[in-house]
């Protein structure tokens, strides 16, 4: 019998599949796979990164080139007779050679941007890390960690702008430009192209700004305050803030001593608020001009980024002349502003204010203010054209229009006087009634026509200027006036050139208009002329023949005189930016003393001329002896409509079957009454032949 109880080995354990494995196992080979997934596309981008950088650095342009790269367009503003009255945009100043650069604004500025410079390949890591964390904690970006390297790449091809693609580009750039150039190099083209503000662009152009001395002379202050620019140029430069300037020097002090390029000791006993500053040029009245004068650059040019030279109408004796007029008759307290015009329009002098370094603000061209009395220009002018004549009989009276009764300056009244005189001593009454007359709508249209651009209220009382207009669009419509009734328009740029004579805008002559007809010119001329010679604006007179016209709003607020003699039309504003009352300021006192210190020095050399003041009336106005006869050939009669213009015989104007009867003035309002009666019509213009009448019986 067999035997069973021999002792049996155990059964082997029973495998297990994969879905029994542990799960660590499993989690370390995802590790495994991650890790290989993450290192393969890592390999992938610095191949990439390296295709990049090599690629960009192929395309660089070489060293000599970049240094000759501009980022901003310069313009150099030239004066009629072509001397230089200012550099705007960005000025560049000498380059200085990396070996020719103090050691002290090396070092600041490494310091300050870059301490790491020589240790990091374009790209700082630390720096970048430095700045996430920063990014992190505070929520936003606050901190930046672009090298040199990346400044001067964003400096020479790239803009400002915080996009996760501009700074990808810019650390492509970096690596190239490390890749081409050494790091002198780089450091000699980061600091001859950085903006330090003020529009300087460089350690020399920055140097001669502030101090007034070559970047070669730069010493520790003044290294501790350029270095100290780059962080925000608008806000630490010393033509905006000298004491934020000095103020963010003291940190570069402290950073310099922190690295070791200076002791604390040394960085202690440095005391920037000894540092001189340059003198600020080119801030004076001229840049009232250029403010005004170069935007128009806008529509004249194209798109473009060269440097160019901006020929202008300024006269420099000219503008300085009005800078003193204005200077010297303003009132305590009180601002001003003065705008010249040749026949043609060219500005020959625009001052704006008092003083452009403690006010830039243009009162010339873009303060609206009242213009009292001077308005009545365009009142007296719709008089003219509606059939008024200087001589014409007008009566200072008491007069109420829709509740609103105007008064005279002295108080009085008196009574019947002609125009012209009304107009030279500045009756308000007269004015009220010829604007009631003429139509307030009238009147408005007549200052639209002659360039107020500003809105204009129709209410009785606007006939004494109590809408708000420009200085220069008052100038301009004097202007005309001055031209005879043509349209002028202002103007500044004559030509504009690239830095080597290439002509890219030229004025050309332009055509005039005929805003009112030659009679009415003349006959406004004659009052204008005869307010400075008797009126309210004596104080204008220069010993030649002046027309002009002065003007004061309540409570001496605004004091205004505006005139032409010789060709040259100027006007002048007083008054304070704040609105309120300046005591004794009339326009027949300072500002017409100011207009004629002016305009003795703006028409001394040029020759007297005598205004034409002799009009010619219209045929409507002055009704020859003969048609009245009805005496002479009927070939020599010829019809004008009310502006002047000859009428085709073929086709006769329509006119009025009766004629209104006459008012005080002598004169048929409204239009042209018929020179003769049917009878005489019908055979002067051929409707009907003599031998066709019809014979007494």
């Amino acid at each position: 019998m067999a035997r069973n109880d021999f002792r049996r080995s155990p059964p082997p354990p029973p495998r297990r599949g994969r879905a029994e494995e542990p799960s660590s196992s499993a989690f370390g080979r995802l590790i495994r796979r991650l890790f290989v997934w993450g290192a393969s596309l890592a390999l992938l981008g610095l191949l990439a990164l390296a295709v990049a950088v090599g690629l960009t650095a192929q395309s660089l342009p070489d060293f000599e080139e970049i240094k000759t790269t501009q980022s901003e367009q310069m313009i150099v503003v030239r004066a009629r007779d072509g001397t230089q009255l200012v550099s705007l945009g960005p000025s560049y100043g000498k380059w200085v050679p990396y070996d020719q650069i103090p050691q002290v604004m090396k070092d600041a500025m490494l310091s300050t941007e870059d301490k790491r410079y020589y240790s990091h390949v374009g790209i700082d890591p630390i720096g970048l890390a430095r700045s996430f964390k920063v990014r992190l904690e505070e929520g936003k970006w606050k901190q930046g960690g672009s090298t040199i390297t990346q400044q001067l790449a964003r400096t020479v091809f790239l803009n400002n702008s915080r996009t996760f693609g501009r700074k990808l580009r810019e650390g492509v750039l970096a690596l190239a430009l490390e890749w081409n150039f050494s790091k002198d190099q780089i450091l000699e083209l980061y600091l001859n192209k950085v903006y330090f503000g003020g529009g300087a662009y460089g350690i020399d152009s920055a140097s001669r700004k502030f101090f007034g001395h070559p970047g070669t002379e730069i010493t520790l202050p003044e290294a501790a305050i350029i270095a100290g620019l780059v962080k925000a140029p608008s806000h630490y430069a010393p033509t905006a803030d000298a004491e934020a300037a000095i103020g963010r020097g003291t940190v570069v002090l402290g950073l310099m001593a922190t690295n070791g390029k200076i002791s604390q000791a040394e960085a202690a006993s440095t005391d920037l608020t000894k540092i001189k500053f340059a003198q600020e040029t080119g801030q004076n009245s001229v840049r009232y001009f250029t403010d005004w004068a170069l935007p128009q650059l806008d529509l004249l040019l194209g798109e473009t980024d060269q440097p160019i030279e901006v020929w202008t109408t300024l006269d420099v004796k000219l503008q300085n002349e009005a800078t003193n007029a204005i200077q010297n008759n303003v009132p305590k307290g009180a601002q001003g502003a003065m705008v010249s015009m040749d026949r043609d329009g060219a500005v020959l002098a625009l001052v704006g204010g008092t003083d452009y370094v403690t006010s830039n603000y243009n009162r010339a061209v873009n303060a609206v203010r009242q213009p009292g009395s001077a308005w009545k220009l365009f009142v007296y002018l719709a008089a003219l054209e509606a059939g008024y004549t200087p001589n014409a009989e007008v009566i200072d009276e008491p007069v109420t229009i829709d509740g609103w009764s105007p008064r005279n300056s002295t108080g009085d009244f008196a009574g019947k006087i002609d125009v012209r005189t009304a107009f030279a001593y500045s009756k308000n009454t007269v004015a009220a009634q010829l604007g009631q007359e003429v139509g307030f709508s009238a009147v408005a249209a007549m200052a639209k026509r002659f360039g107020i651009s500003t809105p204009i209220s129709t209410v009785p009382s606007m006939v004494l200027g109590t809408n708000e207009v420009r200085l220069i669009d008052m100038t301009r419509a004097f202007a005309a006036i001055s031209a005879k009734g043509a349209a002028v328009e202002p103007y500044g740029i004559v030509k504009v050139t690239t830095t080597d004579g290439k002509v890219l805008y030229q004025r050309q002559r332009q055509g005039t208009s005929a805003l009112v007809p030659a009679y009415v010119a003349s006959g406004i001329t004659d009052m204008l002329q005869t307010a400075v010679s008797i009126g309210t604006g004596r104080a204008a007179q220069i010993g030649r023949p002046v027309a002009g016209k002065t003007g004061t709003t309540t409570a001496n607020k605004d004091g205004w005189f505006l005139g032409f003699s010789s060709g040259v039309t100027t006007g002048v504003w007083m008054g304070r930016d704040d609105d309120r009352p300046v005591p004794g300021l009339q326009g027949g006192t300072a500002p017409a003393r100011a207009f004629a210190s002016f305009m003795k020095a703006a028409v001394a050399n040029r020759p007297v001329e005598k205004f034409e003041t002799d009009a010619t009336l219209p045929a409507w106005q002055l009704e020859p002896d003969d048609e009245m006869l009805m005496s002479g050939a009927p070939e020599d009669y010829y019809y004008v409509d009310e502006q002047g213009d000859l009428v085709n015989p073929e086709q006769p104007a329509e006119v009025p079957a009766e004629r209104p009867a006459p008012d005080n003035r002598g004169q048929s309002p409204g239009r042209a009454p018929p020179a003769a009666n049917e009878d005489f019509l019908n055979e002067a213009t051929g409707r009907v032949r003599p031998a066709e009448r019809a014979r007494p019986n």
